[in-house]
């Protein structure tokens, strides 16, 4: 009780709240500016809340990257949205998943790519290799564990101290698309007690990020191989979702995908129980593409017991 006592306090005094428009669709969003503690950096969160939030009632939470794409056409670059209201909601009516709460980490757009890179990936490249990513694509600075602990030790703890969840890893997830699935995947690979689902969308493996991109595979594709095979959670107590589009730039994900998926069978997972890989044919790389495909993964981590 002090702790959560601590932190609403905490929340009060540092973060802005403000109401964000809901008409546009179902529940409540809600949206923060939560500083980190480390950097001191603000970003936006979104918290959608679904109709007929109970604080009696205990809801599993999903962490999603790219929050500013997530719920509101209207105000994103392309005019796109992933609909997650939308879909959660009618998932919930059916009662196919868990009750659940959306929590939308906004990206800090030209801290993108360096926020949403596997850091410790870089330790498996060369020392010149490690020293030309951060310098050239990085912009000097490799951030993707500082914005990981961010997620672990600023944003989900004022999410348990102000919402009623059930804070365990068996109802937390963490999704997102392109760079937000490395990242995700990377996320419940440093935090497995944290998080106990990653939800990985069109995930960009290719990931090379000094040049032009290229479809070949490449060193950098390959360190991250190396770390996942060194680093993925135990199965028994983990569930892990990739999906990929064929068009667009999704259309060169293909052969990466089934050498990551080579890397989750040695580990022990067991495809349809607890990791899942999919192909959409004439998906592209797209919010809109995501959209129509985002009950398969949200049924697959969040899905009630048979």
């Amino acid at each position: 009780m002090k702790h959560s006592a601590a932190l609403l306090i905490m929340s009060l005094l540092f973060f802005a709240q403000e109401a964000s428009g809901s008409d546009a669709g179902p529940g409540t969003l809600t949206r923060v500016t939560l500083a980190s503690s480390e950097t001191g950096i603000s970003r936006n969160i979104d918290i959608w809340l679904p109709d007929g939030y109970d604080t009696a009632t205990k809801y599993s939470v999903i962490y999603m990257h790219d929050g500013q794409m997530l719920f509101d056409s209207t105000a994103t670059w392309n005019r796109q949205e992933w609909g997650v209201d939308e879909t959660v909601a009618r998932l919930r009516s059916a009662d196919i998943i868990k009750p659940c709460i959306i929590v939308g980490v906004w990206n800090r757009d030209k801290y993108r790519y360096t926020e949403y890179f596997p850091e410790k990936a870089l330790d498996y490249l060369s020392k010149r290799m490690r020293s030309r990513m951060i310098r050239k694509a990085m912009m000097s600075q490799a951030l993707g564990d500082s914005y990981l602990r961010y997620l672990v030790n600023d944003v989900k703890p004022y999410i348990d101290a102000n919402f009623s969840t059930l804070p365990g890893s068996e109802n937390t997830v963490v999704m997102g698309s392109s760079m937000g699935g490395l990242i995700s995947l990377y996320a419940i690979c440093e935090y497995p007690d944290v998080f106990g689902g990653a939800g990985c969308l069109s995930t960009h493996f290719p990931m090379k990020g000094v040049g032009i991109f290229t479809r070949n595979d490449n060193r950098v594709a390959r360190a991250y191989r190396k770390y996942l095979s060194e680093k993925l959670p135990p199965p028994a107590r983990h569930r892990i979702y990739f999906d990929y589009g064929t068009e667009t730039l999704d259309r060169w994900y293909e052969p990466y995908q089934k050498k990551v998926d080579v890397i989750l069978e040695k580990a022990g997972y067991s495809s349809g129980k607890n990791w899942k890989t999919m192909k959409f044919e004439g998906d592209d790389h797209s919010e809109r593409s995501w959209s129509r495909r985002l009950n398969i993964p949200l049924e697959f981590l969040l899905g009630r017991p048979q």
